[in-house]
């Protein structure tokens, strides 16, 4: 083996060390600060359940400002004539789908 050959397998090693160093530091602090997230670990957590009252508020403005008509288009696209018939698992699409109206 070269010398060259040698260097670039020795740099490689050296590079996949530095990466499991980095990873392992990451988990660390993930592991015991809480309150400092890193970017790896906002990407595990789940997002915030939307309640019915959430849907409720954002869809009463719309409806206020008088966007009636598309809210009801948004509750039958999402199988229901009124929002309590809406099953909870569907709040967050409605929510984020009536925030662009």
């Amino acid at each position: 083996m070269s010398k060259m050959s040698e260097l670039s397998a020795v740099l490689d090693a050296l590079i996949e060390c530095g990466n499991k160093l980095t990873q392992t530091a990451e988990e660390l602090r993930s592991f015991y600060c809480t309150n400092e997230p890193t970017q790896k670990s906002e990407e595990t957590v789940p997002q915030k359940s939307v309640s019915l009252e959430d849907v409720r508020a954002v869809l009463a403005e719309k409806s206020r400002v008088g966007k009636t008509a598309a809210v009801k288009e948004l509750l039958r696209k999402h199988g229901a004539d009124k929002l309590s018939d809406i099953t909870p698992s569907e709040f967050a699409a409605l929510l984020e789908e009536a925030e662009v109206l």
